[in-house]
């Protein structure tokens, strides 16, 4: 196995190391783009490819953006839907962050002529 493959096996989303503190008590806004979201189709199994926008207003903590990366790399072999990747994903940094406010886009690339974009925003949802 190499050191990226452990690396995302053995990765823990609750490790404290992954969350750090927050230093600033204004309200600024972090957008991170992750270009290389991939899982697998749980009926068929083939690739399926995605870029995840998260956009976030940090409260009391931000992530670690290598922690993140191997967080989305860690569906990269899972048989998981579009829009249950893209729930679970809003879900569990929506907990664990705690923002005061959060918007995860999905945008899945065209498979069979079929373009799925899903988008949960914390004030709509």
């Amino acid at each position: 196995m190499r050191y990226g493959e452990k690396d995302i096996e053995e990765f823990d989303i609750d490790a404290e190391e992954n969350w750090w503190p927050n230093e600033h008590e204004k309200n600024y806004r972090i957008d991170i783009e992750l270009p290389e979201f991939m899982c697998r189709c749980p009926r068929s199994g083939y690739p399926d490819f995605a870029t995840i926008r998260l956009s976030y207003v940090p409260d009391e903590r931000v992530i670690e953006l290598k922690a993140l990366k191997l967080y989305i790399n860690s569906f990269m072999n899972r048989y998981i839907s579009h829009e249950n990747a893209a729930n679970e994903i809003y879900d569990t940094l929506y907990t664990r962050l705690r923002p005061r406010w959060m918007k995860l886009t999905a945008d899945f690339n065209p498979r069979g002529n079929v373009h799925t974009v899903i988008e949960i925003d914390s004030e709509k949802a």
